[in-house]
């Protein structure tokens, strides 16, 4: 009797279980990283429906964790030596729901639907260039010719950050700013230029370097600096976030500078 779902395959089996017909049975820790995506999709999804319903601070947290998710889900499959192609796949679709479908709907039912068919547009702009980002970053990873220093860039504002990035006026909405035409205006422009970044040539830090070792003197003060950036967030979130994307726009020039001070010296040391 024919099994009523097809055996689960997360990468090309080797030569030997081809021949022999039968897959072996797979580890545990290789759908870790994967049922993180799934609860990722749901955490973007429910995003969407909470907006419907109006409750847009929710809706924020939900994308804002589908964020954590994300990031999450990569360095799991590192950790746990489970990184497939099948899962490579699925990550990326999860982030053009998450990063591209999610906060278009929720910035479109929270203040562009003012702007009605032009705002809707605006919408589907960013959705657009979302999907045309993380179709970008799927071949450019499949590049082996690049040098090793350009790993610690993204082409363009990573999916993530443009997510949290264009949900910047719901964020000033919720501090306390009214809403009205003229801001429904600012905030298609501003998606729009979002939008832009993702799509842009524009070289940004990946964040990439973090997470090695550091040292000795700097463990306390970092736990501090950590801790307080916690209170920070539960205590005033939007103002967080609000500060997070200021923040983060001023780094991009110093990227800029950074990758074009290491392609000088690439250039230099080739001739």
């Amino acid at each position: 009797m024919k099994a009523p779902f097809p055996e689960f395959e997360p990468e090309e089996p080797d030569e030997a279980e081809a021949s022999s017909g039968r897959l072996r049975d797979i580890p545990l820790r290789m759908l870790v990283p994967n049922l993180i995506t799934l609860g990722a999709i749901c955490s973007g999804l429910t995003a969407v429906r909470l907006a419907f319903d109006g409750r847009f601070e929710f809706a924020v947290v939900a994308i804002v964790f589908a964020a954590i998710l994300d990031g999450l889900d990569g360095r799991m499959a590192r950790l746990l030596e489970s990184s497939t192609p099948f899962g490579e796949q699925m990550d990326s679709l999860a982030d053009f729901v998450n990063f591209g479908v999610a906060p278009a709907m929720v910035l479109y039912l929270y203040v562009l639907n003012d702007l009605h068919t032009m705002g809707w547009i605006v919408a589907l702009v960013f959705a657009i260039c979302g999907c045309l980002r993380l179709a970008r970053f799927n071949v450019m990873l499949e590049a082996p010719d690049r040098p090793k220093w350009q790993t610690n860039f993204f082409t363009g504002v990573p999916a993530p950050a443009g997510a949290l990035l264009a949900l910047l006026p719901v964020y000033l909405g919720l501090i306390g700013l009214e809403k009205s035409t003229s801001v429904a205006l600012l905030s298609a422009m501003f998606m729009l230029f979002v939008a832009f970044l993702m799509v842009s040539n524009l070289p940004t830090w990946s964040g990439k370097q973090i997470g090695g070792r550091i040292s000795r003197r700097i463990v306390l003060p970092l736990m501090i600096g950590v801790t307080l950036l916690v209170i920070f967030l539960f205590s005033y979130p939007w103002g967080f976030l609000t500060t997070l994307c200021v923040i983060y726009l001023a780094t991009l020039p110093f990227s800029v500078r950074e990758w074009n001070k290491r392609s000088e010296a690439d250039t230099k040391s080739a001739e």
